[in-house]
């Protein structure tokens, strides 16, 4: 026997609860990575307020104490201390301040570069094209982090160092995606009609063609920047990254790996922090990818 036909009505009334359900699943999808991401956030800013100690202060007879000990100044070392007595709660909290100041700054000009000459490339064509897209290409064919060591060896360590390091070639991929968009955009009947009337190249560049530019931009930065955290992480556990009166997660990893059998909090507790930012950096990248994208579509089509 056939099955009976079934209604729009019935239809919509199966359909609409699973979308409903989609729907939900979704803003849980964004709401919970940002929340995570700003709460570091905050505990970056509120640093000095949440320890109220000197954090990089050395102490002999509180070395090595395990998490929840009690320290010889009358506080707790809720995530225990390294070798040097030094505080690992304090040092997490310090170091993501110093992650996230190093990653916001790096990414901030490599995707104002990368847009910027992308952007450019792709309007203008001709021989400026050729030479920039040759220049990005050269850029990408070289390993990213092993650039960054390379360039934080050969200068003294320091915060600016650091930054230049991690953005040589971190706009390039930027510079590409902003390139690609701006040859599909500068094909469409707006951007052909301000051309015909006499619109000067910097002001179509800014009206036309870059607000389809900057919400790719966005998702790749959220990307980049967990990337970006890592990169330092790892060159300061290198030992080539920030000076060691700056605290950084990678160097607090580094110092406990010659206790990790008898103190594993020391490399532990930055590890984690570390981890979790990582991931939720690189989930709320994606959604912003695929809502960003789903909003793209729509505007140019």
């Amino acid at each position: 026997m056939n099955a009976p036909p079934v209604s729009a009505a019935a239809e919509t009334a199966t359909v609409a609860p699973a979308r409903r359900r989609r729907g939900r699943v979704r803003r849980g999808g964004v709401w919970i990575p940002l929340s995570i991401v700003l709460v570091y956030v905050l505990v970056a800013l509120v640093a000095p307020v949440l320890i109220g100690y000197d954090h990089v202060a050395t102490s002999v007879v509180d070395r090595l104490l395990p998490p929840g000990a009690s320290t010889s100044s009358g506080t707790t070392a809720w995530l225990g201390t390294d070798g040097l007595g030094r505080d690992i709660a304090a040092q997490i909290v310090y170091g993501a301040r110093t992650s996230l100041l190093v990653a916001t700054v790096a990414v901030t000009l490599s995707a104002v570069v990368g847009m910027i000459v992308g952007a450019v490339a792709g309007l203008i064509g001709g021989w400026l094209d050729v030479v920039l897209s040759r220049l990005i290409d050269v850029l990408l064919t070289f390993p990213g982090v092993l650039l960054a060591i390379v360039i934080a060896g050969l200068f003294s360590r320091g915060l600016l160092t650091v930054v230049i390091a991690l953005s040589v070639t971190a706009w390039t991929p930027f510079a590409r995606v902003a390139r690609n968009v701006t040859l599909s955009v500068k094909e469409r009947e707006w951007v052909s009609a301000a051309r015909l009337m006499g619109i000067r190249r910097p002001a179509m560049l800014v009206r036309h063609i870059l607000p389809f530019v900057v919400p790719p931009m966005v998702a790749m930065a959220t990307v980049e920047f967990a990337l970006v955290v890592l990169a330092e992480a790892g060159l300061s556990f290198l030992g080539i990254g920030l000076p060691a009166s700056v605290p950084s997660w990678g160097q607090t990893v580094a110092n406990g790996k010659e206790y990790l059998d008898t103190a594993w909090w020391i490399s532990a507790s930055p590890g984690i922090a570390l981890f979790v930012l990582v991931v939720s950096v690189g989930l709320l990248g994606d959604q912003l990818s695929a809502r960003l994208g789903r909003t793209g579509r729509s505007t140019t089509s």
